[in-house]
């Protein structure tokens, strides 16, 4: 018998979403494929804990970062930044 499998929910901020429809098509399609992912395996094997910062994630996709919080109590993925690798950790909230 199969465990039933909870999905995750994704909600993206306002300021990663204008990241993301003003990137080239084949970044923004790999960047997007990694987020929806997210979905199945909030943590996975390539995603780094953030120091300092709690249940704030990364995940890398090329040069750019994914920065991402996770709520585990609401089964809810907050993505906060999308960003290349040198401005990606620059003010995180």
């Amino acid at each position: 018998m199969k465990k039933a499998h909870k999905k995750w929910r994704i909600h993206i901020n306002k300021q990663p979403q204008r990241t993301l429809r003003r990137l080239p098509k084949n970044l923004g399609q790999r960047i997007d494929r990694a987020i929806l992912d997210l979905a199945d395996n909030p943590r996975p094997a390539n995603s780094r804990k953030l120091i300092g910062f709690a249940d704030t994630y990364r995940i890398r996709v090329g040069d750019w970062r994914i920065i991402y919080t996770i709520q585990d109590d609401q089964l809810l993925i907050l993505v906060i930044r999308i960003a290349p690798r040198g401005s990606a950790y620059r003010n995180l909230p």
